[in-house]
């Protein structure tokens, strides 16, 4: 299902939240186009951030993907949200490929239910977040290109710290709510609601009360997103930009070096103006024992084609 969104808004702790958190942080700095984007400041905080997959160790490819950003074609990005605990290797609880195409100031963001049913290569059939499990960001990185037959030119991974603190940098984030709630002991009425930090974390997290479920919350994901990067364009505190690069080395890595988050600060920054989000339909169904969703074929072919109709237009 396919549906248009402009500028809406919305968001909130536990677990997977903070994800998002990271990822908006990330992009309040690069495509966000926040006034007080300062390179001297970044370049100590990209340093620790950067870390490429060992695929980027191909010269071919390095020299594709160099290609792709100088002369401002369009990239698919994967945002991968990371559940991390000690003696556990983690899942990848949020999935979210973003396709920026800067010759249409455009970009489509599809949400990847966790639970998806797909081959990990090397593994067999798996719920597609068990690939960080079983191989980091490189394992998924894989089987997201292979279960959409699409590129992902660059990823950005978060952990689950500096959500709450990210939101309450920005100053906090005023959300459209379409139907009223409570969680974690905050009332959410519909309308405008203004959140702080911790607000914002329990607003992202409801699940049980929305009829659509996990792609309910799938779009609170997307429209957070959104909305911290219309907040970032307007965002102009030189002061809070050293505690916003702060939370960022400390949440995110990425493949992007300075030289590509440059030009995605320069050239795709007006991709945000035009966001086209994309969930995909299945059913759950549940294989000894254990509940999956499942994506028939011909979803699977409509995502790439919409995709890959989008990074072609000019």
């Amino acid at each position: 299902m396919v549906s248009r969104v402009d500028n809406k808004i919305r968001k909130k702790r536990k677990k997977w939240p903070f994800i998002v958190g990271g990822i908006i942080l990330f992009f309040v700095l690069v495509i966000g186009g926040g006034a007080f984007f300062v390179w001297s400041q970044v370049g100590k905080v990209v340093e620790s951030m950067h870390n490429p997959l060992e695929r980027d160790n191909d010269p071919g490819r390095k020299d594709e993907i160099n290609r792709l950003y100088n002369d401002s074609d369009a990239v698919n990005i994967l945002l991968l949200g990371v559940d991390e605990r000690d003696g556990d290797a983690g899942r990848s609880d949020t999935m979210i490929l973003l396709s920026l195409n800067p010759k249409t100031d455009s970009m489509v963001m599809l949400s990847i239910p966790r639970d998806t049913y797909v081959n990990i290569p090397g593994r067999g059939m798996d719920k597609i977040n068990h690939a960080y499990a079983f191989g980091g960001t490189q394992l998924s990185v894989e089987t997201v290109e292979q279960a959409f037959d699409l590129p992902v030119h660059s990823y950005i991974r978060v952990n689950m710290e500096g959500f709450e603190q990210g939101i309450d940098a920005l100053g906090g984030v005023t959300v459209q709510n379409s139907t009223a709630f409570s969680q974690d002991g905050h009332e959410f009425n519909e309308g405008n609601v203004n959140l702080n930090g911790e607000e914002a974390l329990s607003y992202i997290r409801m699940r049980k009360q929305d009829s659509r479920g996990d792609m309910g919350r799938n779009e609170r994901q997307r429209d957070v997103i959104v909305a911290a990067m219309d907040e970032a364009a307007s965002f102009s505190s030189i002061t809070k930009a050293s505690n916003i690069l702060d939370i960022l080395g400390n949440n995110v890595q990425t493949d992007l070096d300075m030289k590509r988050l440059q030009t995605l600060f320069k050239d795709y920054s007006g991709t945000r103006k035009n966001v086209e989000t994309l969930e995909i339909s299945g059913d759950g169904q549940t294989i000894n024992g254990v509940w999956y969703y499942i994506v028939p074929e011909e979803e699977i072919n409509h995502i790439n084609s919409t995709i890959t109709e989008h990074m072609e237009q000019k």
